[in-house]
């Protein structure tokens, strides 16, 4: 009976020791939610201090209503960038109306091909979403042109209209950039000397042997396969398909018509 005992009570000790082993081993859920965890957690006041985010990543901010958020992202030709904005409002708030402005490397504001630009969030709603799918950025344009061009992006997210309790009120924002890689069907001839992203021109001096201070530069973002070279897209490979199908077709149309050779009614003289 005590060696029962015993055995028992040395079974009861094991089992309390591997249980909480067992647990630990299980995933919880900060292990997932620090996935992105290297992702900004601030925004910018202005296009100098706007902060850098990478596509793919979720940018998070707090700040008031009220004021001017800013972000920057690279984009290089042939990607159409889409950006989606979710602004977190606080429990009791008037109607407010929340837009989201995408500029150039040249801080020319770019259009929007569609997406909730601008949104109004009813009274006392919790959160209000946001979306820009930007043009598809081009290797090279003209100069009076608006065209999105390969380099720095800048977001700007504000409240419009406020009315003046909800002046100050605390909000906390999330920014995400995506984009789809359209490829040869948007590519044109040409590309740029360089992205325009700042300080872009003090730096290739200052590569050439300049004195300048490469510290100036502002930006440090850039795909992750660095910029494109401008002069190569999948159009050249479409191109000379449809030269070979081009030379197929004439030489079948040519077989078609030129017949057996010489009609049998005509004489050989002839």
């Amino acid at each position: 009976m005590r060696i029962t005992h015993a055995l028992s009570a040395s079974l009861l000790m094991l089992g309390m020791a591997v249980a909480p082993a067992a647990a630990d081993s299980s995933p919880t859920p900060t292990d997932s939610a620090s996935a992105d965890s290297d992702a900004p957690t601030q925004a910018g006041t202005s296009f100098r201090t706007a902060t850098e985010i990478e596509q793919g990543q979720t940018a998070t901010a707090s700040g008031s209503a009220g004021d001017y958020l800013y972000w920057s992202f690279p984009a290089d030709a042939g990607q159409r960038p889409t950006v989606e904005a979710t602004v977190k409002l606080p429990a009791t708030h008037a109607a407010q109306t929340w837009q989201i402005d995408v500029y150039d490397g040249l801080r020319r504001r770019q259009s929007c091909q569609y997406g909730a630009q601008t949104r109004t969030a009813a009274a006392d709603s919790s959160s209000v979403e946001l979306a820009c799918t930007l043009r598809t950025v081009r290797a090279w344009s003209e100069t009076w042109a608006n065209d999105p061009l390969p380099g720095t992006y800048y977001v700007r997210l504000t409240a419009v209209g406020l009315t003046t309790a909800d002046l100050g009120l605390p909000v906390s924002t999330e920014v995400r950039v995506d984009s789809k890689d359209i490829g040869g069907s948007a590519a044109v001839d040409g590309s740029l000397a360089e992205p325009l992203v700042p300080g872009i021109a003090v730096k290739s001096q200052a590569e050439d042997g300049g004195s300048e201070d490469s510290s100036a530069v502002l930006s440090a973002i850039e795909p992750e396969d660095g910029w494109s070279s401008g002069w190569w897209s999948d159009r050249w490979v479409w191109t000379a398909i449809g030269g070979a199908l081009a030379a197929l077709a004439g030489a079948g149309g040519y077989a078609l018509t030129r017949g057996s050779g010489r009609p049998s009614r005509v004489p050989p003289g002839a």
